[in-house]
């Protein structure tokens, strides 16, 4: 990371502004992956290829979310080519692993997960329309989604999409199933980037993406029909603990800047650190991230001792916590950098849309407070809630 990683994000948006368009390749990124690969640092997060529990992986993960721009995907670790990898790794079949895992752990190719609609109520995963419907050897798929992260990269081949397979007198949970479409298929359409708080965040993105009669074989169908929701949760409750782990090493670097701001800026005759609302600052954002980080922790290892259902409100209860403190550290720090803070001098304006944005991705905050207070209540009421 001091070596390689840091000093290459100048150089990230040197080439990204230089470039002929913003969804290329920037020769950077190949650069650390190359040199991550040759390390070893590679796969980090898939316990059966690094051998590193999710907990061990927690600490590097924080590390990498120092420089959430870069740093993930140079050691292959980001989002959302990890789910990705774990749905494939856990449900795949030898021929889905064979097409697509392979290129996707080897850093050769990228992928989108195709989950979100715009025209629902995506926090309650079971409003989505988006429908995939069996004719002779393929399925057909029509639908739209958005919040299609990583569509904007031209090394994005495949996405896991997620659709409608059942009929409403299915049990609810059911009637969603997960496939593999070739993004190069017929019928597939890019409709727009979105931009996050004015961020188009290229050349990754986040794309809303229109399906339209787009045929694929039924051997690309991932475990079986009606087996979407059962692999969300396979594949979100280590991704919720991925993200809530970057979050923390950007707080982490949030906490470093703001102290070195405090102590080189002078403010009515004495440097700000001594300036009593800043050292509360400082203080606060410091017992923020200590205690998320040990809730993370605990959240990790109680995944690698009894699984992840077994986690789930540990998980829940991390996903809401990270995202709240990393918005408000990265605050603190925007308001001691003063207009520095809020330009692209600083790191500081995409640090806070990525840790605002993360209190919705992945299920909003209200959805895990629910689910935690669930687990609370049932302690009490046992099947009757």
């Amino acid at each position: 990371m001091d070596e390689k990683v840091y000093p290459a994000e100048k150089v990230f948006v040197s080439q990204l502004e230089s470039a002929p368009s913003r969804w290329t390749v920037l020769p950077i990124i190949e650069q650390l992956k190359s040199e991550a690969k040759r390390q070893g640092l590679w796969n980090l997060f898939l316990p059966d290829i690094s051998g590193l529990s999710q907990l061990e992986y927690a600490h590097l993960a924080e590390v990498m979310g120092r420089s959430p721009g870069i740093a993930p995907e140079a050691f292959n670790c980001s989002a959302p080519d990890t789910g990705n990898m774990e749905v494939l790794h856990m449900y795949g079949s030898n021929e889905q692993k064979r097409q697509w895992l392979e290129p996707l752990l080897d850093g050769r190719i990228r992928s989108v997960f195709c989950m979100t609609e715009p025209a629902v109520a995506s926090s309650d995963a079971t409003n989505m329309e988006c429908t995939i419907e069996k004719n002779g050897d393929h399925y057909v798929i029509n639908g739209r989604k958005w919040w299609s992260s990583g569509a904007g990269d031209p090394r994005c081949k495949i996405a896991v999409l997620m659709g409608r397979t059942g009929s409403d007198d299915m049990p609810k949970h059911k009637q969603h199933s997960m496939i593999l479409v070739p993004m190069d298929s017929p019928g597939v359409q890019k409709i727009r980037p979105l931009h996050v708080f004015g961020y188009d965040e290229a050349p990754h993105g986040h794309f809303e993406i229109k399906f339209e009669n787009v045929r694929v074989p039924v051997s690309n169908m991932i475990l079986g029909e009606g087996r979407g929701f059962e692999i969300a949760q396979g594949r979100l409750g280590p991704g919720r603990i991925h993200h809530c782990m970057r979050l923390i090493g950007m707080s982490e670097r949030a906490v470093d800047m703001m102290c070195k701001r405090a102590i080189s800026r002078t403010a009515f005759g004495k440097p700000i650190a001594r300036q009593g609302v800043v050292q509360h600052q400082i203080a606060q954002s410091r017992i923020e991230i200590e205690q998320a980080r040990l809730l993370t922790l605990n959240a990790a290892d109680t995944i690698d001792k009894y699984g992840t259902k077994v986690a789930r409100a540990e998980i829940a209860m991390i996903k809401v916590v990270a995202p709240q403190i990393a918005q408000a550290i990265v605050d603190r720090a925007i308001q001691i950098h003063g207009g520095a803070g809020v330009c692209q001098d600083t790191p500081l304006p995409m640090f806070f849309s990525y840790a605002r944005s993360i209190r919705i991705a992945d299920g909003p905050d209200e959805v895990h407070f629910a689910s935690v207070a669930k687990h609370e209540l049932k302690k009490h009421l046992g099947a009757r809630l």
